[in-house]
């Protein structure tokens, strides 16, 4: 007989949350100017604006925790970690550092240059915005059902399009392209996956241009459940000798540790380039600290080294996937748009389709999440007009983008699934009364327009 398995977990130590009134709500949100990330996170009742940190550390990790050796040099926590990044990478040389954002920079630093482009499937925003200060142009060719919301499911919407790809090194020129980037699971478009096939497919076209190709691997874990579950070839191979092969394609990898390492703060950078490494050592000690550690305490990195096992298990993987699949899948129940099949780390409410009555120009996206906060102090993030629109270099006209849609990002071992029935009855009521919601004003933005939403501003449309 086959039973039905809940968590591959029991839950030892609680965190209290409080409930908050709408009023409340409704003042801390006018005093935000609209932005849900400037809210105190004791304000907030259920919190996916991100799955980037807020992972819950198993009792292993507590306990590899205890053992962290603080040495500034040669800590044997740096050497324990080591081991268990090459274990799951397959390649020779790590650095650490504080979190991604910070390997993002050094693969700025180390694989861009002024005027030049970087390909990409689409480019996370950090990354985004540490090659845009290095004056780089950042091109995003994932393939068209990735940017289309409403369109038939497909196994691998992250996939990066082949013959865009030929086209930009053909456009522009090998001479003028300095690297080409695969960010797994895709995250802005839905957590989507990217197949081992096409992978192999643009290390292939890489190593025939003699481009580098560099992994965005900070959901790593997650995306090789998808190639293990929906390519055939790969059904019969452990998570891990799927991780180690998706990397042999790559020179260079990057990952923030605080999704699939399961840890509360780090990252990771990580080549099989020699020289690279040498010169990813040198931006350590100036930025981060020095190569053993590199920004991050040692007990942080024996909770990495055991984090990085435990994300591989598969028990965990179905787990993770399926509960996002949940979320996903009552939500469809109740015809409320989602970017579709479910992805990785957290569910997509395509914005357009939700409120078709306001234009991008007022930032749906944007909308709904404050909706979501105010009605039920549930905490989502725009990834729409905001966060991914721009200006025409030459009209300076706002460019819009494809993709209108509020994540709902799942924490990993946090929320049971009556805490996703909370979402799913606070959607369906603001879904059921989306006719009379207006939209949105920008009244401030920072300098650097990929990475606005952090800290832009809003007002209400009367």
């Amino acid at each position: 007989m086959n039973f039905q398995f809940a968590e591959p977990f029991r839950i030892k130590m609680v965190e209290n949350v409080k409930r908050t009134t709408k009023d409340q709500r409704q003042r801390w949100l006018k005093e935000a100017q609209f932005n849900v990330f400037r809210l105190r996170a004791e304000d907030v009742y259920i919190d996916c604006i991100t799955d980037s940190g807020t992972s819950a550390m198993s009792s292993e990790q507590w306990a590899a925790l205890m053992r962290g050796d603080e040495s500034y040099a040669g800590s044997q926590s740096f050497y324990r970690m080591e081991a268990s990044v090459q274990d799951v990478f397959g390649m020779p040389y790590v650095q650490p550092v504080h979190q991604g954002r910070a390997a993002d920079f050094m693969l700025a630093q180390l694989y861009t240059q002024p005027g030049k482009y970087a390909l990409g499937n689409m480019h996370f925003d950090t990354f985004r915005g540490n090659a845009e200060v290095a004056g780089a142009k950042v091109l995003d060719l994932v393939v068209d059902e990735g940017l289309d919301a409403a369109s038939p499911a497909s196994p691998f919407k992250g996939n990066l399009d082949i013959d865009k790809l030929e086209h930009a090194i053909s456009t522009h020129g090998r001479d003028n392209i300095t690297m080409v980037m695969v960010t797994v699971t895709c995250n802005n478009n839905g957590g989507q996956p990217v197949s081992m096939a096409n992978l192999k497919a643009v290390g292939s076209i890489c190593r025939k241009h003699q481009i580098p190709l560099v992994i965005d691997a900070a959901r790593l874990s997650e995306n090789a459940y998808f190639i293990k579950t929906r390519e055939p070839e790969y059904a019969d191979w452990e998570i891990k000798a799927i991780t180690r092969e998706m990397l042999s394609e790559a020179e260079t990898a990057v990952m923030s540790a605080k999704k699939d390492g399961l840890v509360n703060i780090g990252g990771l950078f990580v080549t099989r380039n020699l020289d690279i490494y040498h010169q990813a050592n040198q931006l350590s000690i100036v930025h981060e600290g020095f190569i053993t550690y590199g920004g991050q305490a040692g007990r942080d990195m024996d909770a990495l080294a055991v984090g990085l096992q435990e994300s591989t298990r598969l028990d965990y993987l179905d787990y993770r996937i399926k509960q996002v699949d949940y979320l996903g899948q009552q939500l469809k129940l109740r015809n409320i748009p989602i970017i579709d099949p479910p992805g990785g780390h957290g569910i997509y409410v395509d914005a357009k389709r939700f409120f078709p009555h306001i234009p991008q120009s007022e930032f749906p996206a944007q909308r709904m999440v404050v909706a979501l906060y105010e009605e039920a102090g549930i905490r989502c993030v725009e990834l729409g007009a905001c966060a991914f629109g721009s200006k025409d270099p030459v009209t300076k006209e706002p460019v819009w983008p494809a993709l209108e849609v509020m994540r709902i990002a799942i924490s990993r071992r946090v929320y049971t699934n009556r805490h996703l029935d909370c979402i799913v009855e606070a959607l369906s009521y603001i879904y059921s009364q989306r006719e009379t919601y207006k939209g949105m004003k920008l009244v401030y933005e920072g300098p650097i327009t990929s990475l606005r939403h952090f800290t832009a501003g809003f007002e209400l449309l009367p």
